[in-house]
């Protein structure tokens, strides 16, 4: 088996596992109650899909500029997926769509109520 074979198999191999991790994360947004568990199910495959879908890619192409293209796409998807699922849920619990009974530790009741407390009164 030659090189180029044996990285066509592996990135064949790459974009099966990203395409279960993406149907795994759709199953997980569809099935999982509350919108908690729906965004942890949607971010976590869903790094790792993009991850692995980049590495075939980058298996299947080849050459050094296309890699390091993908690989600043990879970088930008670690750093950016984790920033905007925390923003989701932050939002949707200060929207009143988490129930707080739920939750473990609560930390956001006390910045929600300290922000409230600092919150610029109109004059008059």
């Amino acid at each position: 088996m030659s090189w180029e074979q044996l990285a066509d198999l592996a990135a064949a191999t790459c974009f099966l596992l990203a395409g279960f991790l993406t149907l795994a994360a759709g199953v997980g947004v569809l099935r999982f109650p509350g919108l908690l568990g729906r965004i942890h199910a949607a971010a976590k495959p869903q790094g790792l899909g993009i991850l692995l879908a980049l590495l075939g890619l980058a298996l299947r192409l080849r050459d050094v500029r296309y890699v390091s293209i993908l690989v600043l796409v990879g970088l930008f998807q670690l750093l950016t997926v984790p920033v905007s699922f925390h923003l989701v849920a932050r939002a949707g619990y200060r929207t009143g769509k988490v129930d707080p009974a739920g939750l473990v530790v609560d930390e956001l009741t006390a910045d929600l109520e300290n922000s409230a407390d600092n919150r610029p009164r109109p004059p008059g």
